[in-house]
């Protein structure tokens, strides 16, 4: 028997539990982790409360397919199917599925055709588990952009899980970055490579004289409208949300029809491709994701309550002793 987090239905995190359920076995083509690490994210947020009510065509419409949250892990292989022959019991390997892959538990069954690579040495099971998510958004928010060596962008909200893996992916291209945060990590993301920081505790980013090649609300707090005098002639604004009445997925379609300034909202699809990229970076040393609190797995609602309230910087973790 493992602990697992569990609803059958979609509810706040005050109705998720801690149970007991049976040890997973892995199929064939499947890896058994004992899980070390977890993230609770804001697509844990959509898997859980089946909000927005879009995610349920991937989740379930009317319940969720899957019992037990969580979409991604670091941790263990102590099993492994027959066919496996990539991965070797003993192997530390961390994986991203945002559809759901039961992670929030002692052990997760993880099919091998998915996105699982072997955890790079020179990061911790925390620091895994947290280079995933949002980062993959990220990934896919900037894929698209013709970005050049000395190109100047600004990032609103330096320090989310998105925006602090767009602002280190960017110093990776040779961008110019400016960013936003609140006071007490104005010098973190100095230290990460922004070129400089805006602190919105004291400037409105949308008042500075500046412009830029591009503009990425990676909270999605702002809009094209408030943004438009920050873009050069032919600059481009990205937003990690839909906007209000799903404006920027509109104003992208209608993007090749504008002269000038664009909206561009790109959709995520294969985690492979952007987990590789990721894998590289964290390889390299080029990128250590942000961790904001780390909750101990039985206080797991208390994390999802935390995420919730849209006050996370960066990362929130899980760990099991």
């Amino acid at each position: 028997m493992m602990k697992a987090a569990i609803r059958y239905e979609y509810c706040t995190p005050d109705l998720l539990e801690i149970g007991r359920m049976s040890l997973p076995r892995p199929g064939n083509d499947e890896i058994l982790v004992k899980v070390k690490a977890t993230t609770v994210n804001r697509t844990d947020c959509g898997v859980l409360t089946g909000k927005p009510w879009a995610i349920r065509l991937f989740t379930g419409l009317f319940k969720p397919v899957r019992p037990i949250t969580g979409t991604d892990f670091a941790g263990i292989i102590v099993d492994k199917g027959d066919n496996v022959a990539q991965f070797e019991i003993g192997d530390d390997v961390y994986g991203f599925f945002d559809q759901g892959l039961s992670s929030h538990a002692e052990y997760v069954a993880v099919s091998t055709k998915k996105a699982v690579l072997k955890k790079p040495e020179n990061v911790t099971f925390e620091q895994a588990a947290a280079s995933l998510e949002g980062s993959h958004y990220a990934f896919y928010f900037l894929k698209d952009l013709k970005l050049n060596a000395g190109d100047r962008i600004l990032i609103n909200g330096g320090t989310g899980a998105i925006g602090n893996a767009a602002l280190q992916f960017l110093k990776h291209f040779n961008v110019r970055v400016t960013v936003t945060c609140e006071t007490e990590f104005v010098e973190v993301l100095k230290s990460q490579g922004a070129e400089r920081v805006i602190d919105y505790q004291k400037e409105d980013f949308t008042t500075i004289n500046e412009q830029f090649d591009y503009v990425f609300d990676a909270v999605g707090k702002s809009s094209f409208e408030k943004c438009k005098p920050l873009l050069k002639s032919k600059g481009i604004y990205i937003s990690s949300e839909l906007g209000k009445n799903w404006q920027n997925a509109f104003l992208a379609l209608l993007s090749p029809l504008m002269l000038g300034k664009k909206v561009k909202f790109p959709l995520p699809y294969t985690i492979k491709r952007s987990m590789k990229f990721i894998n590289e970076l964290v390889l390299n040393g080029e990128f250590i994701p942000l961790i904001d609190r780390r909750y101990k797995f039985e206080d797991i609602a208390e994390a999802y309550h935390y995420v919730l309230s849209g006050q996370k910087k960066g990362n929130i973790v899980i760990t099991f002793d």
